[in-house]
């Protein structure tokens, strides 16, 4: 579902509101973004984000989580906030199905609690905040069509059963539909490990480097990793990335990744933390109830916050709006 614009008059209505209202929080206010590899650039600029709203309304803000993609160590460390009573959570559901009834629980004790990035769409959580994955995919999808002239073989690289990342293949999958020249021939499960994506990548191009027209990365750790290994072999191949992590955008300079499918997670993490405040100081009356399905609900299932394409053309210029917005001068 796409952000209206009349949540965006009345988002912007609110952050005007609570921009006047400062005396309300408290110092021991405080949000948390709770996900898996928070150290990968992704979740330090939606960290930036967090920290932007929290610099901007008052109130303290924590990044927390594995520095590996571990759902169970999440999963902990979501308990152990929700345990501190704060003011919202944020959190990226790595495994649904694992985080939903802590998500259930946290809200239930009256902690909202807003998706960002992958969602939890059983639980209670009171929105998803974040990329629409399957428009992603589709946009990946048509760039691989172009750059492949309508045919060839593309493998994809992923971590199946994480939600957000499986939409985004159903997207590609929809678009190659349309285009029976282009075909998925295997789709590699790197199981949030660059090393599995580097030794795939490379088993398969001394296997039979014909046989692989395009690679595909679903998520943001495979992209450098596919690009290194072409590039040593020198076996040009087309590569379509997903976000913006630095080793990403430099192979993307040297012309090496045709292009990166980029998120806003500095976005994510700044519209989610004001969500929270407000919601945090504004409470709904029913704080588990199911807005999802309420055609009258006071907050919309999902916000949508887009994506953009950067090939070569346009590196450089993202480069310096990623590196104004994250300085905390912007």
């Amino acid at each position: 579902m796409r952000l209206h614009s009349k949540w965006l008059m009345l988002l912007g209505a609110g952050s005007l509101l609570l921009a006047g209202c400062g005396g309300q929080h408290t110092p021991d206010e405080k949000y948390y973004l709770v996900s898996v590899n928070i150290k990968v650039p992704y979740w330090q600029a939606a960290n930036a984000g967090m920290m932007a709203a929290a610099k901007e309304l008052g109130v303290q803000a924590e990044l927390g989580g594995p520095d590996t993609y571990d759902p169970k160590a999440e999963l902990e460390e979501f308990r152990r906030v929700a345990k501190l009573k704060p003011a919202g959570i944020l959190v990226s559901a790595a495994d649904a199905g694992m985080m939903t009834p802590d998500i259930d629980a946290a809200v239930d004790a009256g902690i909202p609690v807003i998706t960002m990035d992958a969602d939890a769409t059983m639980s209670k959580r009171l929105t998803f905040i974040g990329t629409n994955n399957y428009d992603a995919g589709q946009i990946g999808g048509r760039l691989v069509v172009k750059l492949l002239n309508g045919k060839g073989n593309v493998v994809v690289l992923t971590m199946p059963g994480q939600a957000n990342l499986d939409e985004r293949l159903h997207g590609y999958q929809a678009v190659f539909l349309d285009h029976p020249g282009v075909k998925i021939t295997e789709v590699v499960d790197i199981q949030g490990k660059p090393q599995t994506a580097f030794d795939t990548t490379a088993a398969m191009l001394d296997k039979d480097p014909k046989k692989v027209d395009a690679f595909v990365c679903l998520e943001a750790i495979a992209g450098k990793e596919v690009a290194e290994v072409v590039t040593r072999a020198k076996m040009p191949k087309t590569i379509v990335a997903m976000d913006t992590d630095q080793g990403t955008l430099e192979w993307v300079q040297k012309g090496v990744i045709a292009a990166t499918v980029a998120q806003k997670p500095f976005t994510m993490g700044l519209v989610g933390t004001k969500m929270l405040d407000d919601l945090h100081h504004h409470p709904l009356s029913r704080l588990g109830a199911n807005w999802a399905e309420d055609p009258f609900a006071h907050i919309p299932r999902s916000l949508d916050t887009g994506v953009t394409l950067i090939d070569k053309g346009s590196v450089d210029l993202f480069m310096k709006a990623r590196d104004s917005a994250t300085s905390g001068k912007s």
